[in-house]
């Protein structure tokens, strides 16, 4: 009788489909799976406009509430959008595919190779040494050796750090620093950049002695028709959303000339509504644009590919210190991605820049 039932049973069980032998499992969601146990890595990303690109009369000194409100964060490192001198050495290499990545985002080093006997390679490892035997109270002269190190290695929002930190009589040539590489140095002092006037500016004061490039431009590459390619994804940007973004940016000229009017022009370009308009206005459009080659698509994955790699090098930088607070600064189109991708990493959380730029 028992024989009977198990092979009733059995026969039953041989019958099951195999789908419905266990509940399907639940999508892997690594940004669900947080630390447990110890301090997080908290990451506020600011977008910004890009300060080169803003009306002549704008004063950088109009940052001053902005950068009063991020030190108050207290960063432990400063991240911004620049390309590492290790990369453009990278990118020099290859120049049949990132020629003209070269000439649009590094700069030369001969002058810094020159007066200091090293290129870019042999720089940024010497550089490394030196920060990891770096004294409590550092000489001007060994600020001024940093910054010669920094400039050859292609870090040169490091090295304006560096000159930040040196009383006004020291930032002269000497130690590495020729009369050209001072010069250069003293003219970023006034440049409108963010990484020079927002990062630089943020790290010398709260006792950093460098900045982090993490921008990342590997995924450039030629496309078969430039032309045919321009055209695609300046009709793709042909809309409504697009238009209405620059008029929201247009509408911001008068607030430039106040710190109040500045702040206030931060909360608006990290806030939610921008990061819509941007991808509708710009990603989301050549997404679907209708070439017969695609080019939206081949626009969209380069700025995918470009983002995941930021995000990438942002996370590397929290890997020596759990527990950081890195503030990340970066063109406000970036912001939404960058959020969305670290914010998938076990121990980051993000903070809020609604809250920190009240």
């Amino acid at each position: 009788m028992h024989r009977v039932f198990a092979s009733f049973f059995l026969a039953a069980v041989m019958r099951v489909p195999a789908h419905a032998e266990a509940p399907p499992a639940a999508k892997f969601d690594p940004g669900a799976l947080k630390l447990q146990k110890g301090p997080f890595n908290d990451v506020l990303v600011l977008g910004s406009p890009h300060l080169a690109q803003l009306p002549k009369p704008f004063d950088p000194s109009q940052l001053s509430l902005l950068n009063e409100r991020l030190a108050g964060w207290r960063p432990d490192a400063i991240a911004i959008e620049a390309l590492s001198g290790l990369q453009c050495a990278y990118l020099r290499a290859y120049p049949q595919r990132y020629d003209d990545t070269v000439k649009a985002y590094c700069y030369d080093t001969s002058a810094a190779r020159a007066a200091t006997g090293l290129d870019v390679v042999a720089a940024t490892a010497q550089a490394e040494r030196l920060l990891a035997a770096w004294p409590a109270a550092p000489s001007a002269a060994q600020r001024r050796t940093l910054a010669s190190l920094f400039l050859a290695g292609g870090e040169r929002a490091s090295a304006l750090v560096q000159w930040l930190r040196l009383p006004a009589d020291g930032r002269r040539a000497g130690d590495g620093v020729s009369e050209p590489l001072a010069a250069n140095l003293n003219s970023l002092l006034g440049q409108r950049n963010e990484s020079y006037q927002i990062a630089a500016v943020l790290a010398a004061k709260g006792g950093h002695e460098r900045v982090h490039a993490m921008d990342d431009h590997t995924s450039d590459m030629p496309v078969d028709d430039e032309k045919a390619y321009g055209k695609a994804i300046r009709a793709a940007w042909n809309n409504s959303s697009s238009a209405e973004r620059k008029r929201i940016h247009a509408g911001f000229e008068e607030q430039w000339n106040t710190p109040a009017g500045v702040l206030a022009i931060y909360r608006a370009y990290n806030g939610r509504a921008e990061a819509d308009l941007a991808f509708r206005g710009d990603f989301g459009a050549a997404l679907e644009e209708p070439s017969p080659q695609r080019y939206g698509r081949n626009y969209v994955a380069s700025w995918e590919v470009r983002n995941l790699r930021m995000a990438s090098n942002i996370r590397e930088i929290m890997a020596a210190r759990p527990g950081m607070r890195v503030l990340v600064i970066v063109g406000a189109s970036h912001k939404g991605y960058l959020e969305a991708y670290l914010g998938q990493m076990h121990d980051v959380r993000i903070a809020s820049t609604g809250d920190i730029l009240r």
